[in-house]
């Protein structure tokens, strides 16, 4: 792994850094992008991103310090700064959260930017986990003998496993799966209706992704042999199919409207009375 990429003088140059930014960057250049053909605010994608930033991060933090509360009090600032940890469903709902306030400032219907951001989230997920497949911070699986298995043994989380040992690289499978999911929607965005709709596509099939990447993690199991990130998505999977169907039967209603209220057929002439 390549934890340090390079460095400019004495300043190291991280990997997870910079992908990190890489990822944030290009979700911003395709929302901008969204938002300018749906004739929206486009310099809304970069008060989203930035916004997006500090409540993805903060949650992603907040989230793991759940789990570690002993290592968070020890030390709250290294804790909070930390490489590794991240947490994608905290930071989801840190950013998600962040972002109501300039969404509404720019009087952009709340549906329609989370469709847009649909599109930042699954490529910015998909450059992140490239990020983590650098540093090594921890998000590997378990140990394989498929002929794709690596090692982290560099990364920035110690590797625990004897040399010889090599493991699947989660990061890599849940990057193909994102970079899928964005095709997947580039697709849907101008095809599905009405606004919303998207957006519960992407926490579907992005909770479905967790749900199946990680029966190759490492994390424990809490209840019925499944972690707590499975247990998560599928109540995340769940809500979304309920929130899909409810948007496409909106939809549907809205394509039958004009039907129904057609305009009305102009007066037969009165007949003349001989």
């Amino acid at each position: 792994m390549i934890p340090v990429l390079f460095h400019l003088g004495p300043i190291p140059i991280y990997s997870f850094g910079l992908m990190m930014s890489l990822a944030f960057l290009t979700a911003g250049y395709v929302m901008q992008r969204d938002f300018a053909r749906k004739k929206e605010p486009p310099g809304l994608a970069w008060d989203i991103v930035i916004f997006g930033i500090f409540g993805g991060l903060l949650g992603a933090r907040l989230h793991q310090a759940l789990h570690y509360w002993k290592d968070f009090l020890a030390d709250p600032v290294g804790f909070l700064t930390a490489q590794s940890g991240l947490v994608w469903y905290g930071g989801a709902l840190g950013g998600v959260l962040a972002t109501v306030w300039p969404i509404r400032r720019a009087h952009v219907r709340y549906a329609s930017a989370l469709d847009t951001g649909a599109l930042g989230l699954s490529i910015g997920l998909a450059i992140g986990r490239v990020g983590c497949h650098l540093a090594g911070d921890g998000d590997w699986g378990t140990p394989t003998t498929l002929p794709w298995g690596m090692a982290y043994t560099n990364g920035i989380v110690p590797w625990p496993h004897p040399p010889g040992v090599v493991v699947h690289p989660a990061p890599l499978y849940e990057m193909v799966a994102m970079i899928g999911v964005f095709t997947l929607l580039l697709y849907l965005r101008t095809r599905v209706a009405p606004s919303g709709a998207v957006f519960a596509i992407y926490l579907l099939l992005a909770a479905l992704t967790r749900l199946t990447i990680e029966f190759v993690r490492t994390n424990p199991a809490v209840l019925l042999g499944l972690t707590e990130p499975q247990w998560t998505s599928i109540v995340l999977a769940a809500g979304a199919t309920v929130w899909l169907w409810r948007h496409l039967q909106i939809g549907v209603a809205q394509q039958r409207a004009p039907a129904r209220h057609a305009a009305p057929q102009p007066p037969r002439p009165a007949r003349r009375r001989g």
